[in-house]
C-alpha cells in the first residue's frame, strides 16, 4: 500500500476537530497498523486556514507512534481549506478524492445537515459511502428529514451511522456471552429476570464539551443512543447469523418493541444535574457555572429512564437506563438480576442477596454473583462472586467503527429506521421534561446521584 495509487479516499469533514483529533485518527492509526484499510488515502477538510503539513502533524500526533502502514498514510495525508456547506467547495474536495470515496461527518448534527443538502444538489461519484456521527438528528422528525436526506444522496446500504460504543469489545461480547452459553441464554427471560440496568455514570464533568453537551444533555447524548443500543443487543433474540441484515433486523424488532414503562414518562424518568463537588484531587464547579453553559437550559447532566421490551421474552421485565456525569462511584455497567428463587429449604440461611450477571464496560469484566454454602457451618450461604476479565480486543472501538465503514460492513452502524425508532421511546420523556413536568434535580459532584430508585 502507497498513498499514491489508493483504491479509496476517506475525506474527513471537521478534520481540525477535537473528535477527529481525540478518537477518529487513533481509531484509524490502530486499524492501519492492524493490516485493515489497505490502499486508503486521508484527505482532511475544514475551515481553519491549516495547510497539508499541518493536517499531517496533527494526523501524525493522534496516530501516536505509527507503525509503517500508518505513517504512510499520515506522510501523504493532504489538507483543504472549504466550508462544507457550499456545494462548490464539496465538488472541489470530491474532486481531489481518488478510487472509492468515504465522507465521514466529523461535524455538529446541524452543519452535517447542510453538507448533506449541498451534495445531494451535486451529486457524489458512485459507491460513495456517508458515515454519520450521532446524535442522528435531535428528535424524531428530524432523524426521519435526514434520513430522507440520506436516501437521496446514496442508497441505505452506503450509509454508515456511527455509534462507537458497538465497536467496544465488552459490548459485542454480549454477543457470545448470551448466544454462545447454554447455561445463560436459557435464564434471560421474564421467568427468570427481575430486572435490568444499564448504568453509564462516569467521574467526568463537561470538559470543556458546552458547545454540544449543553444543547444535548445526558439523555440525548448517552440514553437515546449508546444505552438503547446495549438494550437491543441484551434483549435481541438470536439471529441465524451476523450478516448485516439478520443482525440489525433483530436488534430493529427489541427496540420497535421498547417503550417508557407503564406510558408514564413521569413517574418513570428522572433528570438531574451537578452542584459543585469534589471527586478525587478535583474541585468541580456547578454545571451552571461552567464556561459556556446557559443556565437557563436546565441541561441535565444525569438522565434515567425506565423502559419496558414488550416481547414474548421480556415482557413485565423493568429496564432501567442511567447516565450520569460527575458522579463519584465510577460504573459503567450492565446488570440483570434474577428473580428469587421459588422457596428455599428450612433450615438453609444466609444473605438475601439475589442472583446477579454484570458485564462492566469498564473495567471489561464478566461477574456473576451467586450465593453458596459459607466455610463454617455449611447451612448458612455466603455471597460469592465468579469474575473473568474479557478480551479488550484488537482495535479500540473507533477502530472497530471505521473497519466497518471502510470495508463497507454496515453490521455495526445504526440502520435508518432504527435510528428514528430510538428518538420515538425517549420523545415522551423529553416533552414531559420540555414541559417541567419532571423537576430538575440537583446532586453534588463526586456524589453517587439522587438517591431514591425509579424501578417499579
Amino acid at each position: 500500500m502507497t498513498g499514491t495509487n489508493p483504491g479509496q479516499t476517506l475525506l474527513i469533514l471537521g478534520a481540525s476537530g477535537d473528535l477527529t483529533a481525540r478518537l477518529l485518527l487513533p481509531g484509524l492509526g490502530r486499524l492501519l497498523d492492524s493490516g485493515g484499510a489497505d490502499g486508503l488515502a486521508l484527505l482532511g477538510a475544514g475551515t481553519d486556514d491549516w495547510d497539508d503539513e499541518r493536517w499531517r502533524a496533527r494526523v501524525r500526533e493522534s496516530f501516536g507512534t505509527p507503525g509503517e502502514r500508518a505513517a504512510q498514510v499520515a506522510d501523504a495525508a493532504r489538507y483543504l481549506r472549504a466550508d462544507v456547506t457550499h456545494g462548490a467547495d464539496l465538488k472541489r474536495l470530491l474532486d481531489a478524492c481518488q478510487g472509492e470515496v468515504i465522507v465521514f461527518f466529523a461535524l455538529p448534527p446541524s452543519v452535517t445537515a447542510k453538507a448533506c443538502a449541498a451534495l445531494r444538489e451535486i451529486g457524489v461519484p458512485a459507491r460513495t459511502r456517508l458515515a454519520c456521527e450521532k446524535p442522528f438528528g435531535v428528535d424524531a422528525a428530524s432523524a426521519t428529514a435526514l434520513n430522507d436526506l440520506l436516501t437521496q444522496i446514496v442508497p441505505e446500504a452506503q450509509i454508515h451511522r456511527v455509534d462507537h460504543f458497538l465497536g467496544k469489545s465488552t459490548v459485542l461480547n454480549i454477543l457470545g456471552l448470551r448466544f454462545a452459553n447454554r447455561i445463560f441464554e436459557p435464564l434471560l427471560n421474564n421467568v427468570h429476570v427481575a430486572s435490568v440496568d444499564i448504568v453509564f455514570d462516569e467521574d467526568l464533568g463537561l470538559e470543556s464539551r458546552a458547545g454540544y453537551y449543553d444543547s444535548a444533555g445526558a439523555l440525548m447524548d448517552m440514553v437515546q443512543s449508546h444505552l438503547l443500543q446495549i438494550l437491543a443487543l441484551l434483549t435481541m433474540d438470536a439471529p441465524p447469523s451476523l450478516h448485516a441484515h439478520e443482525f440489525r433486523d433483530r436488534k430493529a424488532q427489541v427496540l420497535r418493541a421498547t417503550s417508557v414503562w407503564n406510558d408514564d414518562p413521569v413517574g418513570f424518568s428522572r433528570r438531574a444535574r451537578y452542584t459543585a463537588g469534589r471527586i478525587g484531587d478535583r474541585q468541580l464547579p456547578a454545571y451552571a457555572d461552567e464556561p459556556g453553559v446557559d443556565a437557563a437550559r436546565h441541561t441535565e447532566t444525569l438522565a434515567e429512564m425506565v423502559v419496558a421490551v414488550d416481547t414474548w421474552r421480556w415482557a413485565g421485565v423493568p429496564f432501567r437506563l442511567r447516565s450520569g456525569k460527575a458522579v463519584g462511584n465510577l460504573r459503567k455497567e450492565a446488570v440483570i438480576t434474577f428473580r428469587e428463587p421459588p422457596r428455599t429449604p428450612l433450615g438453609l440461611t444466609g444473605p438475601e442477596r439475589p442472583d446477579r450477571l454484570r458485564i462492566g464496560f469498564t473495567p471489561d469484566r464478566l461477574d456473576l454473583d451467586v450465593n453458596i454454602n459459607g466455610p463454617g457451618d455449611p447451612f448458612v450461604l455466603d455471597p460469592v462472586t465468579l469474575g473473568s476479565e474479557f478480551g479488550p480486543g484488537d482495535l479500540p472501538p473507533y477502530g472497530e467503527v471505521l473497519r466497518g465503514v471502510i470495508d463497507d460492513d454496515p453490521t455495526l452502524s445504526v440502520r435508518g429506521d432504527t435510528a428514528e425508532t430510538c428518538w420515538r421511546i425517549v420523545e415522551p420523556v423529553l416533552a414531559a421534561w420540555r414541559a417541567d413536568d419532571v423537576p430538575l434535580q440537583d446532586y453534588p459532584a463526586g456524589s453517587s446521584g439522587p438517591k431514591d430508585t425509579l424501578l417499579p
